[in-house]
Parts: C-alpha cells; sequence; structure tokens
C-alpha cells in the first residue's frame, strides 16, 4: 500500500487514503508521521482485495517535521 492523499494531520498523526500498488484498492487509515511508519508500516500492510504488500521498488514518502523535532 502506498499513501494516496492525506486527509488530515494533527502534530504527528494523521488520516490517509491508501491505495495498493497492484489492484487499485483504497482504504482509509490512521498513521504517525515519523521515518519508522513510513518505512516499515506502510509497506508491510496487506491489501484486503488481492492480500499484496508494496513491491521492492517502494519509496517511502519524507515527514513533514524531522523524528528529533517536538510538534
Amino acid at each position: 500500500m502506498k499513501i494516496k492523499t492525506i486527509k488530515k494531520q494533527y502534530r504527528r498523526d494523521f488520516t490517509a487514503i491508501y491505495e495498493c500498488e497492484y489492484c487499485g484498492n483504497e482504504k482509509e487509515a490512521s498513521g504517525y508521521d515519523d521515518t519508522f511508519f513510513h518505512k516499515n508500516v506502510i509497506p508491510d500492510m496487506i491489501c484486503s482485495k488481492c492480500g499484496q504488500k508494496s513491491p521492492n521498488t517502494y519509496r517511502p514518502l519524507a515527514t513533514k517535521y524531522p523524528d528529533d523535532f517536538v510538534v
């Protein structure tokens, strides 16, 4: 899965529309804007329609704030 659109964000918590790279299935879910979440959690999300994870070519988005920045 990858982030298609971030609908709202408050500090590091956000709600986004995630999209499957294989079948295009979309889901709305919450997330946390730090490097660990973008590099590890999002690519390991399993699509509920096709059961796939992100391909090895997945490129995570950058965080809005640096990890050591207190929001």
